[in-house]
C-alpha cells in the first residue's frame, strides 16, 4: 500500500475549513456514523493524494463536496444487492419499431444515390464523421459541409420513401415499406 502523502498547507486549510460540514454532509445521507467517518477519510485522501495540485483548484470546497457526493453514490452502489439470474430465463423479444426496420433498405437506397451524397451519408451518419471534419476533408467551408449533407439527407429520405414504398400513419410515422435487399454487385439500379 503507498504511504500517505504529506499534507500540503492548501489541503489542511481547506480541510480545517470544510471538514464539519463535510462531516455532517455524509452524516445526514448514511444511516450509520461509523460509515460517514469512513467516507470523509476517503475524502481526506483524496485530497492528499492531489499534493501540490490541490492549490490549484479554484473552489476547494466545491472539489472537497464533489469528491464526498462521488463516494456517497459509489458506497450506494456497493450496497444494493444484487441477484443471480436463472440460466434458464430467456430473453423476450423485442420490437423493433418499422422506420428502425428501414435499415434493411439503407444499402440498396444507398447504391443508388450519387457518390456526393452518398459520401455524406457514410461519413457524417454512419460512420459520425463530424460535419465540420467533413469539411475539413473534403475542403469545403462549414456551411458548405452542412448544406451539402442536409441536401443529402433529404435525397436520401425521398429515394428511400419511393424505392422502398415507405406508408406513413395519421401521426407521420412510419407503418410499413418494402424492403429491397442490397443488389449482390453493388450496381445502381433504377426504382
Amino acid at each position: 500500500m503507498d504511504p500517505t502523502p504529506t499534507p500540503t498547507p492548501c489541503v489542511l486549510e481547506a480541510w480545517h475549513r470544510h471538514e464539519r460540514e463535510l462531516h455532517g454532509f455524509l452524516r445526514q445521507r448514511l444511516d450509520r456514523p461509523d460509515e460517514a467517518d469512513d467516507l470523509l477519510q476517503e475524502v481526506f485522501l483524496k485530497a492528499l493524494r492531489q499534493g501540490k495540485g490541490f492549490c490549484d483548484i479554484a473552489n476547494a470546497r466545491a472539489w472537497l463536496f464533489q469528491v464526498a457526493r462521488h463516494a456517497l453514490i459509489d458506497r450506494h452502489r456497493s450496497a444494493h444487492p444484487t441477484t443471480e439470474l436463472p440460466d434458464n430465463l430467456s430473453a423476450s423479444p423485442v420490437e423493433v419499431e418499422e422506420v428502425d426496420a428501414l435499415t434493411a433498405c439503407l444499402p440498396r437506397v444507398l447504391t443508388e444515390l450519387s457518390e456526393a451524397d452518398r459520401l455524406a451519408i457514410e461519413l457524417c451518419d454512419i460512420e459520425g464523421l463530424t460535419q465540420q471534419a467533413f469539411a475539413t476533408r473534403m475542403g469545403l467551408t462549414l456551411a458548405a459541409a452542412k448544406s451539402r449533407i442536409q441536401r443529402a439527407r433529404s435525397r436520401l429520405r425521398a429515394r428511400m420513401t419511393e424505392a422502398c414504398k415507405v406508408r406513413f400513419d395519421a401521426a407521420g410515422k412510419v407503418c410499413c415499406y418494402t424492403a429491397r435487399p442490397p443488389l449482390a454487385d453493388g450496381t445502381k439500379v433504377d426504382a
